[in-house]
């Protein structure tokens, strides 16, 4: 049954930084705040204000502040990239956008979502964020690393060939995704540059591109939904059972947490 609006979960959803008829704006791209809505949670756009903050504290009250009152977190896609200084790396000459606010707010939010048990959900580029918040490190181009698939966006004439099938990924058998999904193997869609290099110290691999690539991540301690995932499965989710799979669990918990929340 679908969610009334008044019992809907809010998820909040990370903004970027970009500029729009020559102003800073933020925003998300439209894709995620509809899947979202359309398995029963209402989406929040939530600012990425922690750069202007002086102090790690500071950065940390508006964390607290900005999540408490919700049900859930999606750190969404983005043509930026996380900036090759917070995971300790020189830049690559493919590395060209960046977006040091969301950098700044992504990797302080994971640790704050995770503290107070709050269902987040990792895509793209927050599959990355998820993996330098917890101490790892990414490859900035993996289509220049011998052995590796080019997982750029394929060409294409219309937005549904850049988001068509790609290549398979490998599920990891009884962990986290597997739990939502009943297959051993699964099709996604390719749209990125970087991918993980080391992973992150309590964070468990789940699926595998067929270079070895990882593909999606859990983070293993955690008390609530706390899943990533290198592909999109934001684009038409309904359409693709694997897709529909990661929403409706993240949707559940993210019902379980507001139920939880208006118990006190």
């Amino acid at each position: 049954m679908q969610a009334t609006h008044s019992s809907r979960p809010l998820v909040g959803v990370i903004a970027c930084c970009r500029e729009v008829e020559g102003h800073p704006a933020q925003m998300v791209t439209d894709k995620f705040l509809q899947a979202l809505y359309h398995y029963g949670v209402t989406p929040v756009i939530l600012p990425v204000l922690v750069a202007d903050m002086a102090t790690p504290e500071q950065r940390a009250e508006q964390a607290v502040d900005l999540l408490g009152s919700l049900d859930g977190l999606m750190l969404t896609g983005s043509y930026s990239n996380v900036a090759p200084d917070r995971y300790g790396a020189e830049r690559a000459p493919e590395n060209t956008r960046d977006d040091a606010r969301r950098d700044e707010a992504a990797l302080c939010w994971v640790h704050e979502a995770l503290r107070q048990a709050l269902p987040l959900f990792g895509i793209c580029r927050g599959f990355q964020e998820m993996n330098v918040a917890l101490g790892g490190t990414l490859h900035q181009a993996v289509q220049t690393l011998p052995g590796m698939l080019d997982h750029r966006e394929p060409p294409a004439d219309d937005m549904a060939g850049h988001y068509a099938p790609s290549h398979t990924v490998k599920i990891r058998a009884g962990g986290a995704l597997a739990a939502l999904y009943s297959g051993e193997h699964a099709e996604v869609n390719s749209l990125h540059q970087q991918g993980i290099d080391q992973l992150a110290p309590g964070l468990e691999a789940e699926a595998w591109a067929p270079d070895g690539l990882v593909e999606a991540v859990s983070v293993r301690a955690a008390a609530a939904f706390a899943l990533a995932v290198q592909w999109h499965p934001e684009w038409r989710p309904k359409e693709h059972p694997f897709y529909d799979a990661l929403f409706q669990g993240f949707a559940a918990a993210c019902r379980q947490h507001r139920t939880q929340r208006a118990a006190g």
